[in-house]
């Protein structure tokens, strides 16, 4: 089976007939949507979508991609890598030796910021983290701390949301890693991630998405429990990179906990 093919079938038995308006009938041998359905719903022959599934068809149109797209209901992130995964774009490539570096001058804006704030490169190794966020994910084994996907498998009493937190990340980490799936080291990390089940079950469903905001729970040893809202945001000077910023809402008491924390750091 193809990589689209790959995409198509778990977009399939992720997608349910009440969400594309079919009746739903008991006893349904099939997850999700039956072939059959797809390709009426997409408007191609049951024979060419089955192709498509088996990787015997690779070169759809562009109208059957959105018409695809439609039906599993995807969003903007994962119909981009739909198409990706048919004709992939020509993307600007960052010498290696340049990937990881961080501006100087925005370190020095990092480290002056209150909250604890990090930057990720596409496979989500932390390069950079200011003196707060350091303080809060010193966790555990300093091994795993060096990437925040690794760091969530290995560590996951870390956190208190541990499966809506980190579903989002592994979608993030598909669309990020998508078009760079020649990418060795890339593809070592996903093969050492592999050898978690829950892993291993994440990225079978081939969610796709950017996480750009969202909340996480953490259990820190000093502080207690912490409650932080979080966004990212691309550094445009430097493509792959993100900026994760942290942040307490006020009156909780993660904000009092995040205000001890840079007293104690000061």
């Amino acid at each position: 089976m193809s990589a689209l093919g790959e995409f198509l079938r778990a977009r399939r038995q992720a997608t349910t007939p009440d969400q594309v308006g079919l009746p739903h009938f008991d006893g349904r041998r099939t997850p999700g949507l039956r072939r059959s359905e797809v390709a009426e719903l997409a408007g191609v022959s049951i024979d060419y979508y089955m192709r498509l599934e088996q990787g015997r068809e690779c070169h759809p149109s562009e109208q059957v991609l959105e018409a695809l797209a439609r039906v599993f209901q995807l969003c903007p992130e994962a119909t981009e890598h739909l198409h990706d995964l048919v004709r992939p774009r020509k993307r600007r490539v960052v010498p290696a030796d340049r990937a990881d570096q961080i501006n100087p001058a925005l370190m020095e804006l990092m480290l002056s910021w209150t909250y604890p704030a990090l930057v990720l490169n596409r496979r989500l190794d932390v390069i950079f983290k200011n003196r707060l966020a350091a303080s809060i994910c010193a966790y555990g084994n300093p091994e795993y701390a060096d990437n925040l996907l690794r760091h969530a498998f290995y560590e996951p009493d870390f956190y208190q949301n541990w499966d809506s937190a980190v579903g989002k990340w592994v979608a993030h980490f598909r669309a990020s890693a998508g078009p760079h799936s020649d990418d060795p080291f890339l593809l070592e990390l996903i093969e050492e991630l592999s050898g978690s089940d829950e892993f291993r079950r994440m990225w079978a469903r081939h969610d796709v998405g950017t996480n750009s905001r969202g909340l996480v729970c953490l259990r820190h040893s000093e502080l207690g429990d912490l409650k932080l809202t979080y966004e990212t945001l691309p550094i445009s000077s430097a493509p792959g990179q993100t900026i994760l910023v942290c942040h307490s809402l006020r009156d909780n008491p993660s904000d009092d906990a995040v205000a001890k924390l840079r007293e104690l750091i000061s």
